[in-house]
């Protein structure tokens, strides 16, 4: 038996992507409640990414910032013909684990990823970077940091728009289980916490006073914050499983809710 065991588990992250944390909470016999507050969308006009792609030879880096960057990018190159020799000669970079293991399950293997998994770690790894060209495919709103981090070190960034991150609408079924009372609440990207409060309004706070707050890295929880959530648990690895690692190895005298 372990803290979990019984719990209800608030899951905020897009539908699509919540089954691997679905599965690991299911296996140490907690109450997984799924409540997409964000889905992830294909552009509806590629033709900027389109021309990135036939320029990719003129940056010198491509930073990825997160899995669905990845995949939507080489949605892109194979709706185009190309392969990963477009790569050639360019250096490319991924912030966190999983984005890294998304590059090489594509047959990239990243030649940088910083030990801290946050935009603004990845700069001292990549060397001098003043007059190089670099790349970002990002979701269409994305934080600023790492764009004026390297405008600050004489680099040219450039963001360009891979995919969308869009307001989910949960139904009927999911707010009626949100409604049962969680004892833990993650987020998975500042993303669900913001629509969480967009589409519950008052109601966020009150729904969640009781639940421990869970978040999977530090700009997530820095979001939470500011919303209101007194947060209790941010992952030390940004990833599923280190967020998994956290609410098991949660110590109840660190914060004023307990899972126990």
């Amino acid at each position: 038996m372990n803290n979990l065991t019984g719990k209800r588990v608030l899951i905020t992250r897009p539908r699509a992507q919540a089954a691997a944390l679905i599965e690991r909470l299911t296996a140490l016999e907690a109450v997984p409640v799924v409540f997409p507050t964000i889905e992830i969308s294909a552009l509806e006009d590629t033709n900027l990414l389109d021309l990135s792609i036939a320029n990719l030879n003129t940056y010198h880096w491509v930073i990825f910032t997160s899995v669905n960057g990845v995949s939507a990018f080489w949605q892109r190159l194979d709706a185009l013909g190309k392969g990963n020799d477009v790569f050639t000669g360019i250096q490319i970079a991924a912030i966190g684990p999983a984005t890294a293991h998304a590059l090489v399950e594509k047959g990239v293997k990243p030649n940088f990823a910083p030990d801290e998994h946050v935009a603004e770690a990845i700069l001292p790894g990549m060397g001098d970077v003043r007059g190089l060209r670099v790349l970002l495919p990002r979701a269409e709103i994305a934080r600023k940091a790492l764009v004026e981090a390297l405008q600050n070190q004489g680099a040219f960034p450039e963001e360009i728009a891979v995919y969308r991150t869009l307001p989910a609408h949960p139904d009927v079924q999911a707010l009626s289980e949100l409604e049962k009372g969680v004892d833990v609440a993650t987020f998975t990207s500042s993303s669900t916490v913001q629509n969480f409060f967009n589409l519950l309004g008052g109601r966020a706070l009150d729904l969640l006073k009781e639940a421990v707050i869970a978040c999977i890295g530090p700009i997530t929880a820095e979001t939470a914050r500011e919303l209101g959530l007194a947060v209790d648990i941010v992952a030390e690895d940004y990833t599923v499983d280190g967020l998994i690692e956290a609410l098991l190895n949660h110590n109840p005298k660190n914060s004023a809710r307990k899972i126990l």
